[in-house]
């Protein structure tokens, strides 16, 4: 869960070509604001040649995993709307007091109004709401990519979060994406988002191995931890430019106006000529160009 302070300071952004995330030591990917050993997932290679390949971006300068934060800003006014479902690993014993980490409203919202939206699922969320991950993964609607397995962060000082050791990074990676096989969701897609959106040039290098793009964002909602969702709302809609990714969050009980911001960011942006996409059309779109 991204917390709701500091603002963005550097994403590595990837417009008409992938640049600056690409020192040997990139630098720790700061929040464009905040917000917060499996089976190996099949390689694009071994996927069927019958079902439709997600797009992906290039490596990484240094074999890094590749970052993208927005599409090139065209006159496309395309924006997808991302959701952070979150669970750290050593919550269960909260989702069995009750503690409400899943937010079925807000998916039933984004399906009432047809809003197209990228779901980044932790495997422990998927563990604890299989019937929902498979739901969500099964309509077309929507596209399940990963946030880990642990929602620890990968690198350190993130937020507070617990950390994985460099070793385990590729295997949470690949942890998550064999949790929601078992829940039912055998396609997610080959995006990943870094817990706390925190990374580093080790971090990208770990996780390369999973042939994952890195997706951050450049618009915060603000919603986490948020009481209030107009606040939210003129939030997203004073950020939002063509190409945008905001990031917000599908977890009732650390981002509990979601819902309601989102039933006035989906009509202004519509009206203001805006259309809806998954991140898969975004990177499509980029890969298009190249």
């Amino acid at each position: 869960m991204i917390p709701p302070v500091r603002r963005l300071a550097a994403v590595c952004v990837l417009g008409a070509v992938l640049a600056a995330c690409g020192t040997a030591e990139a630098p720790r990917a700061a929040h464009p604001a905040p917000a917060h050993p499996s089976p190996t997932r099949p390689s694009p290679a071994q996927a069927s040649p019958a079902v439709s390949r997600p797009p992906t971006l290039a490596p990484g300068p240094a074999g890094q995993a590749p970052v993208f934060a927005h599409a090139p800003r065209t006159r496309d006014k395309t924006v997808a709307l991302t959701f952070d479902a979150d669970m750290t690993a050593d919550q269960g014993a909260r989702a069995a007091a009750g503690e409400r980490f899943d937010n079925p409203e807000l998916i039933a919202s984004l399906r009432a109004s047809k809003v197209p939206a990228t779901v980044f699922m932790t495997g422990r969320w998927a563990e604890e709401y299989p019937v929902q991950a498979r739901a969500i993964g099964r309509d077309p609607l929507f596209e399940v990519a990963n946030h880990s397995y642990s929602h620890y962060a990968f690198t350190d000082d993130c937020y507070g979060l617990p950390t994985v050791e460099p070793e385990s990074m590729r295997a949470d990676v690949e942890r998550a994406y064999a949790a929601f096989r078992r829940a039912g969701v055998p396609d997610a897609m080959p995006y990943f988002r870094f817990p706390g959106g925190c990374y580093d040039g080790q971090a990208l290098r770990a996780v390369r191995g999973s042939g994952v793009t890195a997706v951050q964002w450049d618009v915060v909602s603000g919603d986490a931890f948020a009481t209030d969702a107009d606040a939210v709302a003129r939030q997203v809609l004073e950020g939002v430019r063509p190409g945008s990714v905001v990031v917000m969050h599908c977890t009732l009980s650390a981002a509990p106006v979601t819902e309601r911001a989102v039933r006035v960011i989906v009509p202004e942006l519509r009206r203001r000529g805006y259309r809806f996409v998954k991140v898969s059309e975004l990177i499509g779109a980029v890969e298009g160009r190249r």
